[in-house]
């Protein structure tokens, strides 16, 4: 995969302090804090509803908090600053791709989009890099979910982000689809990209990760390093806080 191009900015990846989101009288991020090292790769788990999506949501600019303060890459997400958003991607549900555009037709338009020079080359580099090169001239509404999400990768790296965020990247893949996705991630992880990933997937979120974090209504029950986590033990412990949680 290719490295994400180096950028001046020293500080934490992702810095989130006091961040509250409400919806009307719904409190969907109820004080958020953490700090994500460049490098990092943080799996974030919590049942339905948690507010795992709105947390990716306001770090991606595209909703703004009701109160706190989140900076990505050193950027205050509420100015929406066009450097920012060059140093993230994002892989969601929408998989943001034109279905009757072939899967070159996307990548390169995502590439002129952000002004990317050559952008039919970058477009044709970062599809074989998702191994769609051999449907690159398909139109997308043959693809499988698993192809989609591949092709969703390459549209979210075709500008060499260094912050990634994926929300539930493996729902609705089979289990060969999931293995290729692991190994695009695995790949795309590097001491100077950072992820964020939400999941439901316990065993593919830990296997992976630098970083686990578990949200229950809004609000962060579990900040802690990998290697201070028992895979094995991980579903009782993830209850026993969503359980917590509930009665808080």
């Amino acid at each position: 995969m290719t490295e994400p191009k180096p950028s001046p900015y020293s500080g934490p990846a992702l810095q989130v302090q006091g961040l509250r989101k409400d919806f009307g009288h719904l409190e969907a991020l109820r004080g958020i804090d953490f700090e994500l090292k460049r490098g990092e790769f943080l799996s974030l788990f919590g049942p339905n509803g948690a507010g795992k999506t709105t947390l990716i949501r306001i770090l991606s600019a595209l909703t703004r908090p009701s109160s706190g303060t989140a900076r990505v890459a050193g950027y205050d997400v509420t100015e929406t600053d066009p450097e920012m958003r060059r140093e993230i991607g994002v892989i969601a549900h929408d998989s943001f791709l034109y279905a009757d555009l072939s899967s070159l037709e996307n990548i390169r338009f995502y590439a002129a989009l952000y002004g990317i020079e050559g952008a039919e080359e970058r477009a044709v580099e970062v599809i074989d890099e998702v191994g769609l090169k051999s449907r690159m001239h398909d139109r997308v509404r043959t693809f499988s979910r698993g192809m989609l999400q591949r092709l969703s990768i390459a549209r979210a790296i075709v500008h060499n982000p260094s912050i990634l965020f994926l929300d539930e990247p493996y729902t609705g893949l089979d289990q060969h689809a999931s293995e290729i996705l692991k190994e695009q991630l695995q790949a795309l992880h590097t001491e100077r990209r950072t992820i964020l990933m939400t999941t439901h997937d316990f065993t593919r979120g830990l296997e992976m990760c630098d970083r686990v974090a578990i949200m229950v209504r809004g609000k962060l029950a579990l900040w802690q390093t990998v290697d201070h986590i028992d895979p094995a033990g991980f579903e009782k412990l993830y209850l026993e806080k969503v359980e917590q949680a509930g009665r808080g």
